[in-house]
């Protein structure tokens, strides 16, 4: 059976990384940075000290993450 193989070609252009400009990226990397601290609120700290909700609901969606990530919680 034969084989067919791709060969590359001499007239391929070669692009020039794109550069993204600071100001395009800083709301995104904000936004997503401060989504990622309130998670983390959530999973390390929710339903001890400095509760907002009360209950255990938040506890149990987050029991996992919190052994999987080291935070006591027993």
């Amino acid at each position: 059976m034969a084989q067919h193989v791709a060969q590359p070609t001499a007239t391929t252009p070669v692009t020039a990384p794109v550069k993204l400009p600071l100001k395009a990226i800083a709301p995104w990397a904000v936004f997503f940075g401060v989504l990622m601290l309130v998670l983390l609120y959530f999973v390390g700290a929710e339903q001890g000290a400095t509760s907002v909700f009360s209950g255990a609901g938040v506890h149990e969606w987050v029991h996992d993450a919190r052994h999987l990530l080291g935070f006591p919680c027993h």
